[in-house]
């Protein structure tokens, strides 16, 4: 844990997936200005391959953290939601985190995703900025950007791209939970560009 979330490091496939993305993005040919990560270890080493290869600093963005699902950390949320736990349920029916006891509230979770997006965008006018982040605040990003309903983008794989463009208030989602660096045909094609 730290501050109140679950922060497992990755796991050996993970390690796998991060080069892989690093391994697209590079090939990608298209110039980073930063990388951003959480407090949580899991974006550090997530991003650490990209970084290491682009020789740019880590950014810690602290908004971007996943939302906090109070009791529910360490874990059990994903226990409750395996055993088809009602309160778990009732999440998803309702499209709130904040029916798990103690977790986030939904109003406070999207504002400081908002602010944190604002911030990256801000600080980073017309620059293609990497943000290293998780599953929960990747809804909450698509979401806000395409008006739809809270939970219509939980979901997106471990690993994948998911592309927005901000514009003052303006958001467009370009792609997202793009999946197809993790296959082994393209780490390979990748690999041999280098």
């Amino acid at each position: 844990m730290r501050d109140g979330h679950g922060d497992p490091p990755l796991h050996p496939e993970g390690h796998r997936q991060a080069q892989a993305v690093a391994d697209r993005l590079v090939s990608s040919g298209e110039r980073i200005g930063a990388i951003y990560v959480t407090t949580l270890q899991r974006t550090v080493q997530t991003a650490g391959p990209l970084a290491d290869r682009l020789g740019l600093p880590l950014r810690v963005e602290a908004r971007l953290r996943e939302v906090s699902l109070g009791e529910w950390e360490g874990g059990e949320y994903r226990r409750r939601m395996a055993e088809r736990d009602p309160i778990a349920l009732a999440s998803l029916e309702v499209q709130r985190w904040d029916v798990i006891p103690g977790a986030e509230p939904a109003e406070v979770f999207a504002a400081r995703v908002r602010e944190g997006i604002d911030a990256i965008a801000r600080a980073h006018p017309d620059e293609l900025v990497v943000a290293v982040v998780h599953g929960g605040v990747i809804g909450q990003i698509m979401a806000h950007a395409t008006g739809c309903r809270p939970f219509a983008f939980v979901g997106a794989d471990n690993a994948s791209i998911s592309h927005l463009v901000v514009q003052d208030d303006w958001w467009s989602v370009r792609c997202f939970n793009d999946t197809s660096h993790l296959t082994p045909q393209f780490s390979t094609s990748a690999q041999s560009l280098e």
